[in-house]
């Protein structure tokens, strides 16, 4: 949508996400809660171009997985530390000291494991990455039981892939080099093998 017009309407039903087009590391992003009036404050402090896209907010918690070539590594379970009021996994969140908690591996239902992994793996492929990659999730285990009412075959929750990450970030301490090491594989290793990669293709 254009910026311009976001502080006459709401563009889809809140509660809603508004962020940038360009930007990684949840720059810019925010959250619009039903009653807030926050759209004129959002659109007169926005820095990031003329457009914005916006998404239905989904509840539940935030799951991401590593891909290598043609291999998912695990999933981890994602929580913002309470105590500093971080009302998603932020910028902050995610760089500052003891901003996050990181489950590795995710504690999770199985079925809801395994299907994230099999998604990560196909959107991986489906949108031509070769390498490393990540998808990220928002997992809701709250809108679907796992008592004995639940239909054969039907995931335990709701799983929604939010996004792939074609250029996770590659610190030591970064969630893709965490899993990997989690799997047996060493920062160093990772890289070798990033590198090895990129040059069998040129």
């Amino acid at each position: 949508m254009d910026i311009a017009d976001f502080p006459a309407a709401d563009p889809l039903p809140a509660p809603y996400v508004i962020k940038p087009l360009n930007e990684g590391s949840s720059v810019g992003v925010e959250i619009v809660r039903p009653g807030s009036n926050r759209r004129a404050a959002i659109a007169a402090a926005w820095t990031y171009g003329p457009r914005a896209l916006v998404e239905t907010f989904i509840p539940g918690r935030e799951i991401t997985v590593g891909v290598l070539g043609d291999r998912a590594l695990t999933a981890t379970d994602i929580t913002p530390n309470p105590s500093q009021a971080h009302e998603f996994y932020d910028y902050d969140a995610k760089y500052g000291d003891d901003g996050s908690h990181h489950q590795l591996p995710a504690r999770i239902h199985p079925d809801a494991f395994a299907r994230a992994l099999e998604l990560a793996v196909a959107a991986h492929r489906a949108i031509g990455c070769s390498g490393a990659s990540r998808t990220d999730f928002r997992y809701d285990d709250t809108s679907c039981g796992d008592g004995p009412d639940r239909r054969p075959g039907r995931l335990p929750g709701r799983l929604v892939v939010l996004e792939v990450n074609t250029q996770p970030g590659m610190t030591p301490t970064s969630l893709l080099p965490e899993q990997a090491a989690h799997c047996g594989i060493s920062y160093g290793a990772l890289c070798r093998w990033m590198v090895e990669h990129a040059t069998c293709r040129t």
